[in-house]
């Protein structure tokens, strides 16, 4: 697959691959955003896009040690998530996929939680009202998407945007892949959030593989010119750019909020690993991809842009340090956890108790017990 190459008329791009501010002709309407933060924003946007690599490393290291059962890297997209995230308010919700670490760490969930869940010791991993409103992780591929537009039907029904209040007015933002948009889950979703006019942000991270199928095999259009058959509007980010995805991300859930409708964002970036660690993406795309990739790392890019800014890299080696730290101590968490009592697995399957459950433990103790009693004899 030949990469493909960025178009400064269809694109909008803030921050150059050198880390220079040279906003693309798109970002002329976003670029003014700026103004409101400063390079102390930045160096948090920095932070949060270390943290979230360094658990990205670390947890692929745990999983191929087999102490996970599975995990899924986003190494590579930390500026598209990190940027949107940021674009949130408290109040927002937030429906991710599988892949959204650095949305989680932005939105204060302890990202320990994420890896209970993909070693097998959880069944949810987290409460989503303890944790932001950051919803549970989802495994079946665009699911999130109806979940995330019934929410925000009753948003809308429940008079919790357009009041003019931006501290009480309420958005929903949800993140997909390239492939979600292949499956009818997303276009069924994006129906009922234009035809009930949802406050909602559909954010696709476009890392230009679903599993070992390149984009240009699912569309032969820009993946954001879909949202013009919706009647909402699209734009296309540089996905590598997290002043860009900031802002127009911001801009649109700003809309949202103020009652305006739904919006489709595509982020343009690339997946530096694997799909999940079940997958070995050499066997699918070639070295000078990953390479051509690489050479736009987006958190190389902030960094540029931060140092020649004026921070010092004693502050940056700080971060680095302290990644190292957050990472290390997940790996010992985990590495502490106990296993799990197999009975547990009944106590949360509905709200309230079912008599169908409640037969079901009844019938595992009595299949536990006997085991024991085959044993003793």
């Amino acid at each position: 697959m030949q990469p493909v190459e960025f178009d400064a008329t269809q694109t909008v791009r803030i921050l150059s691959p050198d880390g220079k501010l040279e906003p693309s002709a798109a970002a002329e309407p976003y670029a003014e955003r700026l103004s409101a933060v400063d390079d102390a924003f930045w160096f948090t946007a920095l932070r949060h896009m270390k943290f979230a690599r360094a658990f990205d490393r670390e947890a692929t290291n745990l999983q191929r040690q087999s102490q996970l059962a599975l995990f899924v890297p986003c190494e590579g997209q930390e500026a598209a998530q990190v940027g949107s995230a940021l674009a949130t308010r408290p109040q927002d919700a937030i429906f991710p996929s599988y892949r959204e670490h650095a949305v989680a760490h932005v939105r204060g969930l302890d990202l320990f939680h994420v890896l209970r869940l993909l070693r097998g010791v959880t069944n949810g991993g987290w409460d989503p009202a303890e944790q932001n409103n950051f919803r549970n992780y989802v495994l079946v591929i665009a699911s999130q998407a109806l979940h995330a537009t019934g929410y925000a039907m009753g948003q809308r029904f429940d008079g919790a945007c357009g009041t003019g209040d931006p501290e009480r007015d309420e958005a929903t933002i949800v993140y997909f892949g390239d492939g979600a948009t292949s499956q009818g889950d997303l276009n069924e979703a994006l129906v009922f959030a234009s035809s009930q006019q949802t406050p909602q942000v559909f954010f696709l991270q476009n890392n230009q593989w679903a599993i070992s199928v390149p984009v240009r095999v699912q569309s032969r259009t820009p993946l954001y010119r879909r949202a013009d058959g919706f009647g909402m509007p699209g734009v296309q980010v540089d996905g590598n750019d997290v002043m860009a995805s900031w802002a127009v991300t911001q801009h649109h859930l700003d809309r949202a909020r103020a009652g305006e409708g739904p919006a489709f964002i595509e982020a343009f970036t690339y997946r530096m690993g694997a799909h999940t660690t079940s997958d070995d993406p050499t066997k699918y795309r070639s070295g000078d991809e990953e390479s051509h990739w690489r050479a736009l790392d987006p958190i190389d890019r902030l960094e540029r842009y931060l140092r020649a800014a004026g921070v010092a890299a004693t502050e940056i080696t700080e971060v680095d340090e302290a990644a190292s730290d957050f990472a290390s101590d997940i790996r010992r968490r985990i590495l502490e956890l106990p296993d799990p009592d197999p009975i547990e697995m009944f106590a949360h399957a509905y709200a309230e108790p079912h008599s169908a459950i409640e037969q079901q433990r009844l019938d595992y103790l009595d299949f536990e017990a006997s085991l024991s009693e085959e044993y003793s004899e």
